[in-house]
């Protein structure tokens, strides 16, 4: 009897991988569903912010800094398990979870969160990539070896979505009395246009939401523009 062409343990070693991967998986998801929840609730007590005086503040960034601190626990459990696999195999699965929890730290830091320093109703701290590898416990932008990291590209997305949000609070900020946040909001954004500006951007994706923050500095734009056709513009403070 001639031997078989091919050799049967062949599909059994391709039978195991398959479940390795399916296990990977699950476990991916149920972590990611977790940080999910934890985004979403940290989200949800951030729109709030579009009805809070800034006066209030302090005990609203109190409830989204709780929500934060489950991101960050959860991002490390993320980071500790997917950095045993080939990063570009599954960061799919994560990337747009990481870039909305990038968002939430972002603007809780701007609106005068996540720092003992800051001030009551001092906004417009901005944290850098290195500010988010620090604060979740996890590399930026790695290039030498293959483990979970925050990207650049990341990073830059949950900016855009602060850029958007703010550009909403302009608008809020002045129906409840703050004249003086849209101007801030509007320095803010034309700074950060500038600076979207100067990179060199191959990711399309990125590109096409860097596209994205001139409708937004239009917006803040009109609100400033409004508010100084009605001599409503608030006097700037010595320095």
């Amino acid at each position: 009897m001639a031997p078989p062409m091919i050799d049967p343990s062949l599909f059994d070693q391709l039978k195991a991988k398959i479940e390795e991967d399916t296990s990977v998986r699950k476990e991916l998801d149920q972590i990611l569903d977790d940080l999910n929840e934890h985004v979403s609730f940290t989200q949800g007590v951030l729109s709030r912010i579009h009805a809070t005086p800034r006066s209030k503040y302090a005990a609203l960034l109190e409830q989204v800094e709780g929500g934060i601190r489950k991101e960050i626990e959860t991002v490390g459990r993320l980071a500790t398990f997917a950095s045993q696999y080939p990063y570009y195999k599954y960061n799919y699965k994560w990337t747009r979870t990481v870039q909305d929890a990038i968002s939430t730290v972002i603007l809780c830091a701007w609106l005068g969160g996540m720092s003992s320093e800051t001030k009551p109703g001092e906004v417009g701290r901005l944290l850098t990539l290195e500010d988010m590898g620090e604060l979740f416990g996890v590399p930026v932008n790695l290039k030498d070896r293959d483990a979970f990291h925050i990207t650049i590209e990341e990073y830059l997305l949950g900016l855009i979505s602060v850029i958007d949000e703010l550009g909403r609070l302009s608008v809020n900020s002045v129906t409840l009395g703050d004249n003086a946040m849209a101007v801030q909001i509007s320095g803010f954004i034309k700074d950060l246009h500038a600076g979207f500006q100067v990179l060199n951007l191959k990711n399309d994706t990125l590109r096409k939401r860097v596209d994205s923050i001139k409708y937004a500095v239009k917006k803040v734009e009109d609100v400033v523009y409004d508010l100084s056709l009605r001599n409503l513009i608030p006097p700037q403070e010595d320095k």
